[in-house]
């Protein structure tokens, strides 16, 4: 059965999104270009990427919808069906998935009643897990409109959709202010966030990227925090010996020489060990040794 063509959109909203996408289709030499920002368009008008806006795009860069639909299959970010004013997502990447971000999302599923990418019953929220969002220090992270919600727990989690569905303020651990869907979609367009404040908030890095940035620099951070060996609690992980008396005084360790976790000490390797035999070396033997 052939499938009936899109419907169109009425004139007053045709004629806006026509005025947008002549702004949008401008800042590209080539307007072929334009189809991802134009896809965020029509989604800021539907909540989603309709078989009309889709149309709409086709039109006005003079494309197929073949094409159009090829693009906006490809990316998760655009929605093929209606869903909630705030797509919560779960990341489930390795790093937030160990430190609980699997245990997060189930649990958010069952307390919504909802699985991957369906939205509950008062169309609010729209349930998914996500890829990675560089956002590993901050782990586990959920996102909202794709705004950052960082170490979060279980519980934290249940109260940020409890207070989304039920319209109570909610604001984001780092970033812009919480927007809707639609306006989220808006933005990405490349249409600039007018409402009061939110270009100052959204920018600087938090705390715990920059202590990264120290650390990578090598400047001294304090007292370095030592994880105990998976398993172990964090008070049993090992100690260095006391001195036993009469035993010889070691050097004090120079700074930066600590170590910040237990898994990082250097191992034992044939390339590292002068006691292996000179074939077991995969460089072959050390200049002293041919001398």
């Amino acid at each position: 059965m052939p499938q009936l063509p899109a419907p169109a959109y009425p004139d007053e909203v045709r004629a806006r999104l026509e005025a947008d996408a002549e702004e949008v289709i401008g800042r590209y030499p080539d307007s072929r270009s334009a189809l991802l920002p134009l896809l965020h368009l029509v989604q800021s008008e539907e909540g989603y990427v309709s078989r009309t806006g889709m149309r709409f795009c086709a039109e006005v860069l003079g494309l197929t919808t073949a094409e159009v639909t090829a693009v906006a299959t490809f990316y998760t970010m655009y929605r093929r069906k209606p869903s909630g004013d705030y797509q919560v997502g779960v990341c489930t990447n390795t790093l937030c998935a160990v430190m609980g971000g699997d245990a997060i999302f189930e649990e958010l599923k069952d307390y919504l009643g909802v699985g991957n990418n369906e939205t509950t019953g008062d169309g609010k929220v729209t349930l998914e897990h996500i890829e990675c969002n560089a956002a590993c220090d901050y782990a586990p992270v959920v996102m909202v409109n794709w705004e950052f919600f960082d170490n979060q727990t279980p519980e934290s989690a249940k109260k940020l959709v409890d207070d989304l569905r039920s319209g109570r303020p909610v604001e984001p651990t780092r970033g812009a202010p919480l927007c809707s869907y639609k306006e989220t979609a808006r933005i990405l367009a490349g249409f600039p966030d007018e409402r009061p404040g939110a270009v100052e908030a959204s920018g600087g890095a938090g705390h715990a990227s920059l202590l990264g940035l120290r650390l990578a620099k090598g400047e001294a951070i304090g007292q370095p925090r030592v994880v105990a060996p998976r398993g172990e609690h964090q008070q049993d992980a090992p100690k260095h010996d006391a001195p036993q008396p009469g035993a010889q005084k070691q050097d004090a360790p120079q700074p930066g020489s600590e170590h910040l976790s237990s898994h990082d000490a250097p191992q034992p390797t044939s390339a590292s060990d002068p006691a292996a035999a000179p074939e077991q070396h995969p460089a072959g033997p050390s200049s002293e040794e041919g001398e």
